[in-house]
C-alpha cells in the first residue's frame, strides 16, 4: 500500500475506495430530487476522493477512510449546490417557513403544529403541505449558509473554523451535538421519522409504510423537520 518513498500509493487507495464513492452516491441520491443523477453524483464524489488522497497523510490523526468520506460527501454537495438543483423559490419558501416556525416557537413555547405554521403563513393546510412537499430535498446545511447574501458570516460561522473545509469543521466541533439535540426536540412523529431516515437510512416508500402514512406525505414531514432543525440550530448559534 505505500511506496518506498513512504508516500501512500495513490493508485491503491483510488481502486480500494472507488466502491465507497459509488455506495455514498446512491445513499445520498435516496435522498434528493428525481432531477439528481446519481452519475454527477459519483464523478463528484471521484473528485473528492482524488482530493482526500493527495491530501490525506498517514500522521493525519484518522482513519483515511473516514477522512475521505468527510471529502467525498463534500465534493457531492458543492456539486449540488453549483448545480443549483434546489429551485430559488424553493429554498426563498422554506426561510419563510422556517421564519415563521422561528416566531411562533417564541410565541407559544413550543414546537407549532402544522396548522399553525399554514395559519402563520396565512395559507391553507393543503397549500402549505404542498410547498413542503415540493421542498423535498431540502438540506440541514448549504454551503451559502456560511455567508449572507452581502457576503457576511452567518450563523453557521459560529462552528465553522476551517474554511478550507467547512462541512468538515463542523462536524469537528459542537455541530454534531447541536444536530442531535435538535432532533431530540422534534415532535415525536418527526424524531421517529429523521431516525429511520438518517440512522436506518430506510427511502421514503419504506419509512411511509412503517409510519403508515404515504410516500409523499413522508416527504412533507421531511421537509418540516429539516426547518424546525435549521430555525433551532440558527437561534442555539445568535444565543
Amino acid at each position: 500500500m505505500y511506496t518506498a518513498k513512504g508516500k501512500a500509493d495513490k493508485n491503491h487507495l483510488l481502486t480500494e475506495h472507488a466502491p465507497l464513492v459509488k455506495r455514498l452516491a446512491h445513499q445520498m441520491k435516496a435522498k434528493l430530487p428525481p432531477s439528481v443523477e446519481v452519475d454527477d453524483l459519483v464523478q463528484a464524489g471521484m473528485i473528492g476522493l482524488l482530493d482526500a488522497i493527495s491530501r490525506y497523510e498517514e500522521n493525519h490523526g484518522a482513519q483515511f477512510e473516514t477522512y475521505a468520506v468527510l471529502r467525498i460527501r463534500g465534493a457531492m454537495l458543492d456539486e449540488l449546490r453549483s448545480s443549483d438543483w434546489l429551485p430559488r423559490s424553493t429554498r426563498q419558501n422554506m426561510r419563510k417557513v422556517e421564519q415563521a416556525m422561528s416566531a411562533l416557537q417564541q410565541q407559544l413555547g413550543r414546537p407549532p403544529s402544522e396548522s399553525e405554521i399554514a395559519k402563520n403563513l396565512k395559507l391553507s393546510l393543503a397549500d402549505y403541505q404542498e410547498m413542503l412537499g415540493d421542498s423535498g430535498g431540502h438540506q440541514l446545511v448549504y454551503y451559502e449558509d456560511f455567508h449572507d447574501e452581502d457576503g457576511n458570516d452567518s450563523w453557521l460561522d459560529r462552528y465553522a473554523v476551517d474554511d478550507d473545509d467547512p462541512l468538515r469543521a463542523l462536524l469537528e466541533t459542537d455541530f454534531r451535538q447541536a444536530v442531535i439535540d435538535a432532533i431530540d426536540n422534534l415532535p415525536p412523529r418527526e424524531k421517529i421519522l429523521m431516525g429511520l431516515y438518517y440512522e436506518e437510512e430506510l427511502n421514503l416508500k419504506e419509512i411511509g409504510a412503517v409510519m403508515g402514512v404515504s410516500e409523499s406525505r413522508v416527504s412533507q414531514l421531511h421537509s418540516q423537520a429539516v426547518g424546525r432543525l435549521r430555525t433551532y440550530l440558527r437561534e442555539l448559534a445568535w444565543t
